[in-house]
């Protein structure tokens, strides 16, 4: 509880920025961009050590806090590079699960021990998905339990240096380009935002801002059913039912401009993002039919009920961005061959 009001308070001290609270987080924000300076120059310059692994690694990452849409473009990916030959694979930290060591995510994995984006990902894609706090090390474990894959997704970790990499693209998140621009904690940013400038690709996850080389949308129109996955529906067929929207995810307000788009007329009921659910909170949700994001429905299979549905949504990229991923690995692997 204590911990959820200090993030609200630094939130709202980030959108009025005159407060005195706002005034005291500031020289805090100079020392944090102090040491993440110190901290990028002493990997760039070999005083801090950084491994390569054996596969080519693509970075999705991005330099704020806060959801931003990279689960999609990971899912996006993976397809994208099966349809060219390539066998991906995708490391993750696992935020909001327990796993420290290496640990195989399956579609079946608890997502307290491996965070849900990671079995949203296993769920939804056929390729191996291992999590763990050392992406090295876990990197590492995935190529010696799949000696077949021949590049490497890593999830987030756009800040985690040690980890060599070939590829990096940044999604950031167009509904929230007029938020603060300063480091953490007077500011949603990891890092500043001249990063933006050092990464291969800028996603843009709505409306296309100036920084940004490529633009996505979310899309989905079909629900299945939680409890009965062969079971679909439109948004027509809830038509004069008690609808309510539920979702723990960073931006909620996204999900929910989504089911607007369709038609829904519903209420909303909101979680903190990573929310661990139990059946009772949602026997608590008084409606005809609840709908949940793919990534809260992971936690939810275990207890789902007639009227639980799920919408899924799928990345819609600039089709320009895969052929520049592309002609990269191309030139990574010639690279290779004449080392």
């Amino acid at each position: 509880m204590a911990t959820k009001l200090a993030q609200e308070l630094i939130q709202e001290a980030w959108k009025r920025k005159n407060t005195i609270f706002y005034l005291i987080l500031v020289p805090f924000s100079w020392l944090f961009g102090l040491v993440t300076w110190l901290r990028r120059l002493a990997y760039r310059y070999s005083l801090v050590r950084s491994y390569r692994l054996s596969a080519p690694v693509i970075i999705v990452g991005n330099i704020n806090v806060g959801g931003s849409g990279k689960t999609p473009v990971v899912i996006w990916l993976i397809e994208q590079l099966k349809q060219n030959g390539y066998q991906p694979g995708v490391i993750s930290r696992g935020y909001g699960g327990g796993a420290r060591l290496p640990t195989k995510v399956t579609a079946e994995s608890d997502a307290s021990l491996v965070g849900d984006e990671p079995v949203l990902i296993a769920n939804r894609c056929d390729c191996p998905v291992w999590v763990g706090e050392n992406r090295v090390d876990v990197g590492e474990a995935l190529l010696k339990a799949h000696p077949d894959c021949n590049v490497v997704i890593s999830d987030d970790g756009l800040q985690h240096y040690r980890l060599k990499r070939d590829i990096e693209i940044a999604v950031v998140d167009a509904d929230s380009s007029n938020q603060s621009a300063r480091l953490l904690p007077a500011g949603p940013l990891r890092e500043p935002l001249t990063r933006l400038n050092t990464v291969d690709a800028i996603i843009s996850n709505g409306e296309k801002l100036s920084l940004a080389t490529f633009q996505m949308q979310l899309m989905g129109e079909r629900f299945y059913n939680l409890a009965d996955a062969s079971k679909t529906a439109i948004a027509a067929d809830f038509n004069r039912k008690v609808v309510r929207a539920m979702a723990g995810i960073g931006k909620p307000e996204r999900f929910y401009d989504h089911m607007c788009e369709l038609g829904l007329t519903f209420t909303t009921v909101s979680f903190d993002d990573h929310h661990s659910y139990t059946a009772e909170e949602l026997a608590e949700i008084d409606c005809d039919i609840l709908i949940m994001t793919e990534k809260d429905a992971v936690k939810c299979k275990s207890f789902a009920e007639v009227h639980h549905w799920v919408l899924p949504v799928e990345a819609q990229i600039d089709d320009a961005l895969m052929p520049l991923i592309l002609a990269k690995l191309q030139h990574k692997s010639i690279l290779n061959t004449k080392e």
